[in-house]
């Protein structure tokens, strides 16, 4: 009897790890709207959680380049908003991981001429945030300003986005911070350093 009951629990205690293990492996990937994983060069839509606001694109702050980060403007005819594809920094068969380094890119030509990459820029003097711009980073944050990295809100399915390059220089002094909104001359760009910004993916 007593080794009976010592095999049922012996049964038990793995089958609990394994659901354990099971479990933590699907907390790892990020997933779209739809409760699939985010796949490595697919192409998704990035916007809020809440219907109606618009998705993320480019968005030209002052007529010049480089062009920002931002929201579309929903009251726009036609507005649809710019797909974007991921490539994690450490390749995971294919899957995008939760709080794993990763470029973000805009499927989208220009007038600049540059790389569609999402990337860090510089401080604003006046309001203190950094904004997001695109471009390949030319050492203003020691060449890691591209790399971004996907969090858990502890909600199913909603992310932050964040710049802190943990896998790409693990030993580097970094000011992280997540992706928030600012408004400025009728634009909503996107920025470090402001009230965070919940997004979800649209697989296109």
């Amino acid at each position: 009897m007593t080794t009976r009951r010592s095999l049922a629990i012996f049964i038990l205690a793995h089958v609990y790890l394994f659901m354990m293990i099971s479990r933590s492996i699907a907390d790892q990937f990020v997933i779209d709207r739809n409760g699939e994983p985010v796949v490595e060069g697919d192409e998704y839509y990035i916007r809020p959680p809440i219907s109606g606001t618009g998705r993320f694109t480019l968005v030209s702050k002052n007529g010049s380049c480089p062009l920002n980060v931002g929201l579309e403007n929903h009251d726009l005819p036609h507005a649809h908003g710019l797909t974007v594809v991921f490539i994690p920094f450490v390749h995971y068969e294919g899957d995008v991981r939760v709080n794993s380094d990763l470029t973000i890119q805009f499927i989208a030509s220009t007038n600049c001429g540059q790389s569609t990459n999402w990337r860090l820029g510089e401080r604003n003097a006046t309001s203190g945030r950094r904004l997001i711009i695109t471009g390949k980073d030319d050492g203003t944050n020691g060449s890691l300003g591209n790399f971004f990295r996907i969090a858990e809100t502890g909600i199913a399915g909603i992310y932050v986005i964040q710049w802190c390059p943990r896998e790409v220089c693990p030993d580097c002094m970094l000011e992280c911070g997540a992706v928030g909104i600012t408004h400025e001359n009728g634009k909503t760009l996107l920025v470090l350093d402001s009230d965070i910004i919940p997004v979800v993916f649209e697989k296109s």
